[in-house]
């Protein structure tokens, strides 16, 4: 693997790990024990105590002196008080690096910093996910305390095969801690209006497990307010940014240029429910409105929809309730069982963590759907997930079955809910990126983007959607909307850098970029496109220092193949081709396609590209604009090729 300078090891000393663990967990901390000692660490663990010593000054000594605390979370260690009070420390200190060796969460209180996921690692210190962990503990000891700020409670690790990182190539894979000094520098300060509202992640003061719950009320009371075009709700991302770290009001309606804030806190106790929101006015700090409710768990879908129609009244003097705005979400339920599995499949699918998880996702949309079969957000949210699994898992005739499969869910959600933008985007989603029906994907994703102008997550899929197909315009459009709506996410600028670069407009590209990568400076693809822009300039050294700084590998291997070819000879960047061929087999024929189009071997350049063709290799949807692709764009294999794809 690639060593950057960002991620090599601190040459002083000697890293030194902490590891924490449950003696039970002892067969599975051994092998994570020994891969850290290969790769150069010093670690410490309790099998070093010898006979005649202390264990708790022992212990305490080796906690104190880490350079990184790893903390291995499972179901039995988060039930251990010793594990615990290690990780607090760890914490305190700024030094905590978490892994889950089994898919266990870490307990409240410990999910403010990236999750490192080692579920169903075999001991391999070459595997990425090893790689993950050793370059996370150097980052921790190298810059500590820098990790715990705005860091994702996301396991950190997900699966990024050649479908997933094409497909989701603008999201970053870490939470950036600089993303908030940027905002606040005045690198991207805009004039906020008067019914900007952020909606934060409400507040779980009961058990841990019901997390998703108060997440999801949250996200429901985005989706009923950003129906409303007189109100401007501020994105998902953003707005999580505050989950752990709460500064004062007027520093987040500062941080995210809004006028108000909704915040909250939900307690569950049996069936009992209380739910208290306030909404915040931002540049004084003063409480504007606050309610608390008291109901049954039943009665959840009844009182967001008060929440959010309180919260509309107290934005916007007389405003009319629109038919059905006091009502639930566009295409919910009223089952509150329903929901709850919804919600459940909802946690899981944001998780990304491993096929266990995507699959988990859609059980529980199935669960959700049979409660409830009308319930065309479950259904709308069933495509999504039959995609990801066809792109990530499945393979041969299977992939066509479950993008049949996610077409006639998002197709059920249209029906059900003509104006549910996320079931248009659903169905858009599957045709584009999964089917490549280009022209059969029109339509819906123009109809999201119609309904979804209050969305930010919409408006980035739009306007990846409209930079695939050339529609520059419009695409622009949508990712200055979604700039507006959703500001310290980096996937909205990394997209917008990525229309220009489409559209020959590199000065452009780069300056988003840049917006991107300060938010968080290891966002997918941008370093992988700031290399193509060098290479495109001549600029190879420049390039091959972008391209070995990529997160995703199989966007940094092409760049690197072409780099070194140019760099260093034929040979060279021939090593680089054949681990991509390696590792991935024929999921990396689009990138093979690259890069036998730069070095010039045109005609294997076609055969490959018409191998990608044969079994619709998603990445044919940047087949229009790719400039990596000009040396063979005007060979008739191409233009055949493009214009059986739709593209015009």
């Amino acid at each position: 693997m690639e060593r950057t300078s960002e991620t090599a090891p601190i040459e002083h000393h000697k890293v030194s790990v902490f590891v924490s663990y449950s003696r039970d967990d002892r067969p599975a901390a051994l092998p994570i024990i020994a891969a850290l000692e290969a790769e150069g660490f010093k670690v410490w663990w309790d099998g070093l105590l010898e006979g005649g010593d202390a264990f708790a000054h022992a212990t305490e000594a080796a906690l104190e002196t880490a350079d990184a605390v790893v903390v291995l979370w499972s179901a039995i260690s988060i039930q251990s008080h010793w594990v615990r009070d290690e990780a607090t420390r760890g914490r305190d200190r700024g030094c905590m690096v978490p892994v889950t060796i089994d898919g266990t969460m870490p307990p409240l209180g410990f999910r403010q910093i990236q999750l490192v996921d080692l579920t169903a690692w075999k001991g391999d210190a070459a595997a990425p996910k090893f790689a993950f962990l050793a370059n996370a503990i150097r980052a921790t000891a190298a810059s500590p305390r820098n990790q715990l700020r705005f860091a994702s409670a996301a396991v950190s690790a997900p699966v990024t095969t050649r479908r997933r990182a094409l497909i989701l190539a603008g999201s970053g894979a870490v939470a950036a801690a600089g993303g908030l000094a940027a905002w606040t520098s005045g690198m991207f300060k805009r004039a906020a209006t008067t019914n900007s509202v952020a909606v934060l992640p409400f507040r779980n003061l009961g058990d841990a497990s019901q997390d998703y719950f108060s997440d999801g009320l949250a996200e429901e009371l985005r989706a009923v307010l950003s129906r409303n075009r007189q109100l401007e709700v501020m994105g998902e991302t953003s707005s999580n940014r505050f989950r752990s770290d709460r500064p004062s009001a007027q520093a987040i309606s500062s941080a995210l240029n809004v006028s108000l804030i909704l915040d909250g806190s939900v307690r569950t106790a049996g069936n009992a429910m209380r739910i208290t929101a306030q909404l915040i006015d931002g540049p004084t700090g003063f409480t504007k409105w606050s309610q608390t409710f008291d109901r049954k768990v039943a009665d959840i879908l009844a009182v967001q929809s008060d929440i959010a129609t309180t919260v509309a009244d107290a934005m916007i003097a007389n405003i009319s309730r629109e038919a059905g705005f006091a009502a639930h979400r566009i295409g919910g339920t009223q089952d509150p069982k329903a929901y709850d599995a919804f919600l459940r499949g909802t946690a899981l699918a944001a998780l990304a963590a491993n096929e266990a998880s995507d699959r988990g996702s859609l059980a529980r949309f199935d669960e959700a759907i049979a409660l409830d079969p009308r319930f065309a957000v479950a259904h709308a949210a069933r495509s999504g997930a039959l995609t990801v699994i066809a792109s990530t898992y499945a393979r041969g005739d299977q992939v066509k079955a479950y993008l049949k499969q996610a077409i006639a869910a998002a197709k059920t959600a249209v029906s059900l809910a003509p104006d549910l933008a996320k079931g248009h985007f659903a169905l858009g989603y599957a045709l584009f990126n999964g089917m490549l029906d280009i022209k059969a994907a029109e339509a819906p994703y123009r109809k999201c983007f119609e309904l979804g102008y209050g969305i930010a997550e919409i408006l980035v899929d739009f306007g990846q959607y409209a930079a695939n197909i050339g529609n520059f315009a419009d695409g622009r459009k949508a990712f200055a909307r979604a700039q507006r709506l959703d500001p310290l996410n980096p996937e909205v600028f990394s997209g917008a850098g990525l229309l220009e670069f489409y559209a020959r407009q590199p000065e452009a590209a780069k300056a988003a970029f840049r917006s991107a990568l300060a938010l968080n400076p290891k966002t997918g693809i941008v370093h992988r496109i700031l290399g193509d822009i060098e290479l495109a300039q001549g600029r190879f050294q420049e390039a091959r220092q972008h391209y070995a700084h990529e997160p995703f590998e199989i966007l940094r291997l092409p760049g690197l193949a072409i780099a070194d070819m140019r760099l260093s000879g034929a040979e060279a960047g021939a090593r680089h081709m054949a681990m991509l061929v390696q590792k991935y087999g024929d999921n990396s024929l689009y990138q093979q396609v690259e890069i036998l189009a730069q070095w010039g071997r045109l005609e294997p350049a076609m055969e490959a590209l018409e191998k990608a063709y044969a079994i619709s290799d998603p990445g044919l949807a940047q087949l229009r604009n790719d400039p990596l692709l000009d040396p063979v764009r005007q060979s008739p294999k191409f233009v055949t090729i493009l214009r059986a794809l739709g593209f015009t």
